[in-house]
């Protein structure tokens, strides 16, 4: 019997996140601990930034007529800091102004103090002639009464809490945390300090999944559950599952997603609810599987991803499947990174049938170096490289060819 196609990742993805609907659920938080959140309802603006006209610069706040030509001498009336609100200013007068504050009545332009000189204690001398408008920020320049200033799927970061600040806000509506269960399936599995190095039984290997694999959801603003290490048993997997679905909106496992006898997740997804992806044409991660598990007393599904054991082909299907995933069960409007183009310093001669994800490191060249050994089970590439190369299927690559460049830094920003 001829085996289906695998399916692209082109193909698989936008089908994978329309079946994310956003959680409806919303929360009110503190504008403080607002980072990483995903805005569920648009932020307006009831005023204007800034509030007046004030000073770029300290100086002196002065009529521009007065001014026209270099060496004009006006005489100091006021000073004016910022938080208080000068009184107006007259013909041949000039207040003594700082970064900030408003602009008196009558004053339409700022000298920078380093172009003027002062004569005593009351009078100055601008040394050079003044355009209208000149240093002045014009009420609303920044944000307009009525703007919208953050739009709703909006994921915050630090510029955005100033932004949120800067027009009042001390509390922002945000998409609820994704309550997402983990576990990792496998025998040979061992939890670091549980047992020495020295003391491993042949065949055992520490769990690395586990850890990148929490931190990464963690980053993406989920609610974490760590349910351990599922044995490799039908039964165990299938309790796990069932368990996991009742209070979580998404269940992630790493391994037991290919075609071995002891790879149970498959057929116990079948057996609570319906496995709908399974298998993709992607270098590492092929055995990639979503589907949903039924919860029985509730009837709703949760939804289930399956990563592949294998550490490098964890991280990245991590990275091109479960990431945007998470995003769009926020209603995050952005849930991709951008592809750069930039040059490869080196040769790929061997094309594969599969879309694939080299894991490169920019140098100081510019360009882009491979790290030698791009097997599936090596996580030290995915430690030294900065990002990967998007490669597409059946494609070589020589020294000096145009090549598609993904971070890492943007991926788990």
């Amino acid at each position: 019997m001829t085996r289906p196609a695998l399916r692209s990742l082109d193909d698989a993805l936008p089908w994978l996140l329309a079946q994310a609907r956003v959680l409806t659920a919303t929360q009110q938080v503190s504008t403080f601990e607002a980072d990483g959140r995903v805005l569920a309802q648009a932020v307006i603006s009831a005023l204007q930034v800034p509030p007046q006209d004030n000073s770029s610069m300290d100086g002196y706040a002065v009529r521009a007529a007065d001014c026209a030509q270099p060496g004009a001498v006006l005489r100091v009336t006021q000073r004016i800091p910022a938080g208080t609100y000068g009184t107006p200013l007259n013909q041949g007068e000039a207040g003594r102004i700082f970064t900030g504050a408003p602009i008196p009545p009558g004053a339409d332009a700022v000298v920078m103090q380093e172009d003027c000189e002062a004569l005593g204690s009351d009078q100055v001398k601008v040394t050079q002639a003044v355009p209208l408008g000149q240093w002045i920020r014009r009420s609303g320049e920044d944000v307009t009464r009525g703007a919208t200033v953050l739009t709703q799927g909006t994921r915050l970061t630090p510029a955005e809490l100033g932004l949120a600040a800067s027009i009042g806000l001390a509390h922002l509506t945000v998409a609820p945390r994704p309550r997402v269960a983990l576990f990792s399936t496998g025998d040979e599995l061992v939890m670091p300090g549980a047992v020495a190095p020295e003391a491993m039984a042949p065949g055992a290997i520490y769990n690395s999944n586990r850890f990148f694999l929490r931190a990464m959801l963690q980053r993406l603003g989920c609610e974490v559950t760590d349910l351990g290490i599922v044995p490799d048993q039908r039964e165990a997997t299938v309790a796990a599952l069932r368990n996991a679905a009742a209070q979580h909106d998404l269940i992630l496992t790493s391994g037991g997603v290919s075609v071995g006898e002891e790879d149970h997740i498959k057929p116990a997804v079948e057996a609570l609810g319906e496995l709908n992806l399974w298998q993709l044409a992607i270098k590492p991660g092929k055995p990639f599987a979503y589907g949903k598990v039924n919860r029985e007393a509730q009837g709703s599904a949760c939804h289930f991803m399956g990563l592949p054991g294998n550490p490098v082909s964890s991280f990245v299907t991590f990275l091109l499947l479960v990431r945007p995933f998470v995003l769009a069960l926020q209603g995050a409007t952005q849930t991709q990174v951008a592809r750069t183009e930039m040059t490869a310093h080196f040769d790929w001669p061997r094309a594969d049938k599969r879309r694939e994800f080299l894991r490169v490191k920019r140098n100081a060249q510019g360009g882009l170096d491979l790290f030698p050994n791009q097997s599936s089970g090596v996580l030290t590439s995915a430690a030294w490289g900065d990002g990967v190369v998007d490669n597409p299927a059946g494609q070589t690559i020589a020294k000096g060819d145009t090549v598609r460049f993904v971070s890492f830094a943007e991926w788990l920003a």
